[in-house]
């Protein structure tokens, strides 16, 4: 009798240990960030994955919708590349230069700057994605270069849901702005909570953890408040340090992403 009773306990253990396990994995593995080229077929099982959509022609979407939920393309609302296909439209426009990306600040109140950005919705949205990757959000907070645009921001956003009713839009950064956007948004991703990528070293690293755990409040704040969803995205480029990152983030309930700084591969599943 007793030794079925230990052997039903060692069993129930082994069954919450291999659920917890599974718990993680599929916590770690809902979601895929990567702005490089692959091949679709080799894409599947993920909640949202984010790519460049520049990369991909409507059957590539409707092959990687069939594999996973939700496909979503990026673009930025506060910057431009110059090797972006719509910098020449809104290069006379900018308002300064980012000399970390090489990138120009946008004015989302001008009306060329406004109607590029749409066209780029249009022809996202006519592939067949589910939505879009909101960058550089953050430009727009007291933190960034143009918190005077907040509502020149709000109003496209707006517009963009007046077109495409449906569309799915995941808000990068922006934390402090999230009482404003998030009647338009569908959920909120955060870069390197846990980790600090130094881009004068070219180093990958932990952040420091009364800054992690400061960070962390400050999402679960808005997290609370506007019951919008949360993902993190954060950097590693050894087994340790993905390791050190997977520890500290062991209690978050959130969807995590660990990858490279680029985003310009696929991390292996094992």
């Amino acid at each position: 009798m007793h030794l079925i009773k230990i052997l039903m306990i060692a069993g129930a253990i082994c069954l919450s240990t291999t659920q917890a396990v599974a718990q993680e994995l599929t916590k770690e593995k809902q979601v895929l960030f990567t702005y490089g080229d692959f091949y679709p077929k080799d894409v599947s099982g993920y909640e949202i994955v984010v790519l460049e959509s520049a990369h991909f022609d409507s059957e590539d979407i409707e092959i990687l919708k069939q594999q996973n939920n939700t496909v979503i393309g990026y673009i930025s609302l506060g910057e431009v590349n110059e090797s972006a296909a719509h910098f020449p439209q809104v290069k006379d426009f900018t308002l300064g230069k980012n000399e970390l990306w090489n990138s120009h600040i946008l004015d989302i109140e001008n009306e060329e700057t406004r109607e590029s950005l749409m066209n780029i919705f249009q022809f996202n949205m006519k592939k067949g994605l589910d939505g879009m990757f909101l960058d550089n959000i953050d430009n727009y907070t007291v933190f960034g270069p143009t918190p005077e645009k907040k509502d020149a921001l709000l109003d496209f956003l707006q517009t963009i849901h007046i077109v495409f009713p449906e569309i799915y839009l995941m808000q990068n950064a922006g934390v402090s702005i999230i009482e404003d956007t998030h009647p338009y948004i569908n959920s909120v991703a955060k870069e390197s909570i846990a980790t600090d990528y130094n881009f004068e070293k070219n180093k990958y690293q932990l952040r420091e953890e009364e800054v992690f755990f400061q960070l962390l409040q400050e999402l679960e704040k808005a997290n609370k408040e506007y019951e919008i969803p949360i993902i993190l995205i954060e950097y590693a480029d050894t087994q340790k340090l993905k390791k050190a990152i997977k520890q500290r983030l062991k209690e978050n309930p959130w969807t995590y992403f660990i990858g490279k700084i680029d985003l310009q591969s696929i991390p292996d599943k094992n």
